[in-house]
């Protein structure tokens, strides 16, 4: 298992930090490529809950070197947060390496994003307000912060005069906010420059000679497809690249060094903030299902949307992620069920669609149009052969796989670690 990339395939939430963590129990690297502390990943081992946000769920295997790679924005405050969270639980985490090249998220990104998305009103995407939005706008405006620059208070304090020059403007006349001093900015970044100049590194370099050396690298999504900024349900989604494209660039690998695409889905589907979502479910049905699956965010504590399965959105998902094989999570919280709606289709004004509508206005309007499965009622969390499932739980299993188009190759049937079942091993 040469160079994995795991990717979510909905809405985000799917379980992938589980996958990682997983997988990453085997490998040599886990590298982060996108994202930030907008996102997080839960992983159980031994009975003992981790919720992860900037560090890679790969942090918790021994043996593995973590990187959070030049593609994700850090907040050095809550960085440090978690790694000494980790500590306190008796968790080493003197191997993890930040690319010099990774932005760092300034403290005015954080107050910038919360008042524009007020200003907003209706209009809110339903972003976290931890300035991640910013941050990597300021990195196309060319106008960012990188690690590297901690390193040089005269570069460093040019660069935080420059982002001001302009978004002190903003904050004053627009915004009718005070003003943000640039000293105060740069005294902030440079109290962390110590404590972080061990861990930073050439992500690229370390990534390709650790492939030249035989050794294993897993690649790690923050978000998932549907909220990819080029391939999600835009505008409502994040701001980097959270399909596995994105793992090239977020980490200074060529295409042709990728051996396996890994897409993680839950066995119906959730999503946080604004936005689409054909599956939706309201009132007791999605409270329900709510309760069934724990489903509130990681990071915020918010609780999510529920929906059925949507077939539509995994096959698009195989599409722009090129996947390989697909984890299924959760499959435990469909039990009890007496049948399974799938959305196989969508009806858009009297017209079907197959495939994900080319218009977001389509998408919008979209309705799902379902196929029903019949459920069961066995406790299937203690199951680790596919075929010790109930039979209509491999049905289900086996209409996912042939209406994705992608082999299922791992099911999730518990929150730990062990609650899996493994029906092909990557890469063969």
């Amino acid at each position: 298992m040469p160079a994995v990339i795991v990717v979510g395939t909905q809405w985000g939430d799917e379980g992938k930090g589980k996958a990682t963590d997983q997988i990453g129990a085997d490998v040599d690297l886990v590298v982060k490529f996108n994202g930030g502390n907008n996102a997080g990943h839960t992983v159980v081992v031994n009975g003992e809950k981790y919720a992860l946000h900037l560090l890679p769920a790969g942090i918790l295997s021994e043996g593995v070197t973590p990187i959070i790679g030049n593609g994700v924005v850090v907040d050095l405050e809550v960085l440090f947060q978690e790694i000494e969270a980790l500590e306190a639980r008796g968790r080493d985490t003197s191997k993890l390496r930040i690319s010099a090249n990774a932005h760092v998220i300034p403290s005015y990104n954080r107050a910038m994003d919360r008042v524009t998305e007020k200003f907003l009103g209706k209009r809110q995407l339903g972003t976290t307000g931890r300035g991640i939005g910013p941050t990597y706008a300021d990195k196309m405006n060319r106008i960012g912060i990188r690690v590297q620059d901690l390193f040089d208070e005269s570069i460093l304090r040019q660069k935080v005069e420059g982002a001001l020059s302009n978004k002190n403007h903003l904050f004053t006349k627009v915004f009718n906010k005070p003003a943000v001093e640039v000293e105060e900015v740069v005294q902030e970044l440079l109290a962390f420059a110590d404590r972080v100049r061990p861990m930073v590194v050439d992500c690229s370099l370390e990534v390709n000679n650790a492939l030249d050396a035989g050794k294993t690298v897993l690649f790690e999504a923050g978000q998932a497809t549907m909220l990819d900024i080029d391939h999600g349900t835009y505008p409502f989604v994040t701001s980097s690249n959270a399909t596995s494209g994105g793992a090239c660039t977020g980490a200074g690998v060529g295409p042709t060094r990728i051996d396996a695409v890994v897409g993680v889905t839950k066995a119906y589907a959730t999503r946080v903030g604004e936005g689409p979502f054909p599956t939706e479910l309201f009132g007791e049905e999605g409270e329900d299902l709510r309760a069934r699956g724990g489903e509130y965010g990681v990071t915020t504590g918010r609780p999510r949307r529920t929906g059925w399965f949507d077939a539509v959105v995994g096959r698009y998902a195989t599409r722009v992620n090129g996947l390989t094989d697909l984890v299924v999570t959760k499959l435990d919280v469909l039990t009890g069920y007496e049948q399974i709606p799938v959305c196989v289709a969508y009806d858009v004004d009297g017209v079907r669609f197959d495939e994900m509508p080319a218009d977001q206005t389509s998408f919008h309007h979209a309705k799902p149009i379902f196929e029903y499965l019949p459920g069961w009622t066995e406790d299937i969390t203690q199951v680790r052969k596919f075929e010790d499932l109930p039979e209509n739980a491999q049905r289900y299993i086996e209409f996912l796989e042939e209406i994705s188009k992608v082999r299922v190759s791992v099911i999730g049937v518990g929150p730990g670690r062990e609650a899996s079942i493994v029906r092909h091993e990557f890469l063969k």
